[in-house]
């Protein structure tokens, strides 16, 4: 691995670090690498609602990086009940953790992407936006994602997702906290409906030209299509 690379450590729910991943701290440590410390706190779980997992947060950050010494923490809050990081209240407290903690530190802060949706779907690029936004508005450094289809069906991610996510990063850059609420308001609410139908979405295999690597025509009207919304919502890119 290169100097620049981070090296992962895993902190676990909620606020609790095993003997393993201490050994692994202090490897990391002793050889001077980058260190990334991961934990997503679980919305409706052990810390409670929206408020209650958002002071968890707070907190499971600063513990990242004095218990692992970390260089930069990933968060990711997960929905208990959907498990994925882009429903209204994980995004509710992501974006008041991170704007707690730009406010008050130096820290350098990232977050995870785990939609419902799978690719070549516009409910998943609608998802990937909304985080992305929430994201860039509370002053996150690192974007991580996306894992499409909640991260856990095979071959369901493709880079379309992560370039969307990108894009919609430069877009909403700037915005005023105002203006970024009320498009977050009617854009979460054109997705948050549809949790129990959402659309698994098709393999890379089918998403992409293998040979060429590139994203097929489908793909490319349906991020065209999934872009047409945002402009009439008031993201230009």
């Amino acid at each position: 691995m290169r100097t620049s690379d981070s090296h992962e450590v895993s902190q676990l729910n909620e606020l609790k670090i095993d003997v393993n991943a201490l050994a692994f701290v202090a490897h990391y440590v002793l050889a001077g690498n980058i260190i990334m410390c991961e934990q997503m706190p679980i919305m409706g779980g052990f810390a409670g609602g929206v408020e209650e997992t958002a002071i968890v947060d707070v907190a499971a950050h600063l513990n990242a990086f004095l218990m692992t010494q970390a260089h930069w923490h990933l968060d990711g809050p997960i929905h208990v009940r959907w498990g994925i990081t882009t429903a209204r209240e994980s995004l509710s407290v992501a974006g008041h953790c991170a704007r707690a903690i730009e406010e008050n530190t130096h820290c350098m802060l990232g977050n995870q992407y785990y939609t419902i949706a799978g690719p070549c779907t516009v409910m998943c690029l609608l998802e990937t936006a909304a985080q992305s936004i929430t994201d860039t508005a509370s002053g996150r450094e690192v974007l991580s994602g996306v894992a499409s289809a909640k991260g856990v069906a095979t071959n369901y991610t493709t880079a379309m997702e992560a370039r969307f996510m990108g894009e919609v990063a430069h877009a909403a850059a700037g915005m005023e906290t105002e203006k970024v609420n009320r498009l977050l308001d009617e854009l979460v609410g054109m997705y948050e409906t549809q949790y129990k139908e959402a659309p698994k979405g098709k393999t890379f295999n089918e998403c992409y030209d293998l040979v060429k690597l590139e994203p097929t025509d489908e793909y490319m009207q349906v991020y065209k299509e999934a872009w047409g919304i945002l402009n009439k919502l008031g993201l230009k890119y």
